[in-house]
């Protein structure tokens, strides 16, 4: 994507070249060179003007962004290195005991048999005590999610691997299947552009499922990871692996392949960070897939081609809507997968480097994104992990995953995280239905759940390169701590009217882009609400299946110091288990929300689109929180469907000034006042108005 201001008149534009070979891009300021080595060119371009319009048209290409279920926006926790079920109990048990919010508890590979995908290991987590487990933890809300990589053991008493076999499924060389060493030791990698293979993928599937009854999957090792290179055999005179050291180290027996011009290209690509065999630490480039295919020309689609079987597996179980998190992507990813960032390190570099990749894959149309909360290697200090749950409670996926070579370090491992963690979990979870509603955005245009702040302020360069903050939707923009030791952060506020989320008496208004110093001690992250907007939120909990039945709260926030203003906002409701995320199913509502203060009046309504479901669901708005107002005028008069409602609605206000904070360029400090209208119960699924006579600040 392009953005570039000329005299105050930003316009984007976008352009893919669809391509699966292996490339170089060299960007240089002012060009942009591809340097392809084979393959099909199909450049795209995509006018704009906006950058939302860029990923509308990019996403309407490649399909829209995937629907995603609710609670897959709850907290999730996860490590390699869960030994047994009773730790991943004590886990859940824990969480409970320091009120920190879980939705998802993962099991890496610890669960499986020998390592070996849909198994489980017969010691450590039996089937009878996991079923158990599951429908303990299924009947509280919480879901279970496992690993699966895409390397399928070599061993004829193992029934996914003898299954495929007689299917014919996997990757071949010379007529037989290709073979690769991972976690299991030998393996053959399914070939997924053979249609036999996805059929066998989701009969795996259903037979795991009914083993062991998960909620979602998680296929990673998917670029294909392979730990040995070239053409490998299976050594007789000793046992690979041998089960001393790290599990990564190539046993096999194994030769280079050079012969030819897949395997040593003229051109060499740095695909690895240095100059290697186009084929290192993966599938051989002269491999080939069904139909002749070669793994040279359809390498960079075999993660993609894997998410594709596998939602189309997970979709045939019981017509739910599927959650799959995948490592590697293509282009058309988040048509069927959630993604998260790799291996990130416990690293004050990897805490910064995390807000452009989420960024990023916002606009690759890939929105439901994170990376590993207090890094996955090695151990965090307590202070990064603070830090880091405070950012990470804002990406849109939010997952802590550890290493089997690290320290323990869920949240409430220390004191002082477990605070952070209550702190800005609890307000995630406060904003759940703002959250899934910008998810019901992103599968009907593309636009990012989370996005550079150019994104709403387009004419503002001093935002062009801004990768240290990120808004949330259009109103909400996040500005975490990124370095050790601070207690301090300096904050690009654009134009226009900011409301402190954590405390919405604290407002900074900016006339132009400018800098602020603000306090931001150990357990505070500064998230502020813009102008203009409506958002929903409810009253939290320690798990979405019970925070999102809690009453709703709207905020409203016309622009400080103004006589007059609007503003608006949405909320999408649905049954998340249904595999499609859309109105007219009768299992779904859309309320649009609007606000306006004009000569001292103030009117705060909706719109109901099917309201059925929401009706079903008893939701009601108990209160009304509207900032930018000075006090309190006549009784508010509120209307329901047309029809007048009478009641002891309370209203009240709340206002402070706060000094001492140092500006780093011209802006103004004011005095908010927040008011609340209390006492209400307006049914979600019906038309409102309230309305109040009340003159803004002037």
């Amino acid at each position: 994507m392009d953005l570039r201001n000329g005299g105050n008149d930003a316009s984007a534009h976008g352009v893919l070249l669809l391509n699966s070979n292996g490339m170089d891009v060299f960007y240089r300021g002012d060009s942009l060179t591809y340097k392809v080595i084979g393959g099909v060119f199909d450049l795209y371009f995509f006018s704009g003007g906006s950058p939302l319009a860029v990923v509308d048209q990019y996403t309407a290409l490649i399909g829209r962004p995937a629907p995603m279920p609710y609670w897959a926006f709850g907290f999730h926790q996860c490590r390699w290195g869960y030994h047994n079920l009773s730790v991943v109990e004590e886990v859940v048990a824990s969480y409970k005991k320091a009120q920190i919010p879980l939705d998802v508890i993962w099991n890496d590979d610890d669960h499986m048999d020998g390592h070996k995908d849909f198994t489980l290991n017969p010691k450590n987590y039996p089937h009878p005590k996991l079923s158990a487990f599951l429908d303990k933890i299924h009947s509280l809300g919480m879901k279970y999610i496992v690993i699966i990589d895409p390397g399928i053991g070599v061993n004829n008493t193992y029934g996914t691997y003898t299954r495929g076999l007689s299917n014919d499924v996997f990757i071949k060389y010379d007529g037989k299947p290709f073979l690769a060493q991972v976690w299991p030791g030998a393996v053959n990698f399914p070939d997924f552009l053979n249609p036999k293979t996805a059929e066998w993928w989701a009969d795996e599937i259903r037979r795991f499922h009914a083993l062991a009854p998960v909620d979602g999957l998680w296929i990673d090792m998917n670029e294909a990871s392979n730990f040995c290179n070239g053409l490998c055999t299976i050594p007789q005179d000793r046992i690979c692996p041998n089960g001393t050291g790290p599990g990564w180290i190539c046993c096999l027996d194994c030769k280079n392949m050079t012969k030819t011009r897949w395997d040593d290209p003229p051109y060499k690509i740095n695909a690895s960070g240095t100059q290697v065999p186009i084929g290192y630490k993966t599938i051989a480039t002269s491999a080939y897939h069904y139909n002749g295919v070669l793994e040279y020309d359809a390498h960079s689609l075999y993660g993609f081609s894997q998410s594709v079987a596998t939602h189309e597996g997970l979709l045939r179980l019981e017509g739910k809507r599927p959650f799959i998190l995948t490592r590697s992507t293509f282009v058309g990813s988040g048509r069927y997968a959630a993604h998260w960032t790799g291996d990130n390190k416990g690293t004050w570099d990897d805490l910064r480097y995390s807000i452009s990749t989420m960024l990023n894959f916002g606009i690759f149309g890939v929105p439901m994104v994170g990376s590993d909360i207090c890094g996955f290697y090695p151990a965090p200090t307590e202070e990064l992990c603070n830090r880091w749950i405070e950012l990470g409670a804002f990406y849109p996926f939010s997952r802590d995953h550890a290493n089997f070579y690290s320290p323990r370090q869920e949240l409430y491992q220390w004191k002082s995280v477990a605070i952070s963690a209550r702190n800005a979990l609890g307000m995630r979870y406060k904003l759940l239905p703002y959250l899934y509603t910008l998810s019901y955005e992103a599968h009907v245009s593309g636009a990012p759940i989370a996005r550079p702040l150019f994104f709403t302020f387009t004419n503002e360069t001093k935002l062009y390169g801004l990768s240290k903050q990120f808004l949330l939707g259009k109103s909400l923009m996040v500005s975490p701590v990124l370095h050790r030791n601070k207690t301090e952060l300096k904050v690009l506020f654009p134009p226009g009217t900011w409301y402190n989320l954590f405390d919405m008496t604290k407002v900074v208004v900016s006339k132009a882009s400018h800098y602020l110093s603000l306090d931001a001690p150990l357990h505070v992250i500064n998230v502020h609400l813009y102008q203009n907007a409506i958002i929903p939120m409810q009253r939290g909990g320690l798990i979405t299946k019970e925070a999102r039945k809690t009453p709703f709260t709207l905020v409203v926030s016309f622009p400080l110091g103004e006589k007059s203003g609007e503003a608006k906002g949405n909320l999408y409701l649905d049954d998340d288990e249904l595999p499609d995320m859309k109105l007219g199913n009768g299992r779904s509502s859309y309320v649009e929300f609007y606000a306006t203060v004009s000569e001292g009046a103030v009117k705060v309504w909706s719109g109901v689109e099917e309201s059925k479901f929401a009706l079903e669901k008893g939701l009601i708005v108990e209160k009304v929180v509207v900032l930018g107002l000075e006090g309190i005028g006549s009784a508010v008069e509120v209307e329901v469907d047309g029809n007048t409602v009478e009641g002891s609605f309370g209203i009240s206000s709340t206002g402070h000034e706060y000094h001492g904070e140092k500006l780093e360029e011209g802006a103004d400090k004011m005095k908010n006042v927040m008011v609340e209208v209390k006492g209400l119960e307006l049914p979600v699924g019906k038309k409102f108005v309230i309305s109040w006579k009340m003159g803004t600040k002037s």
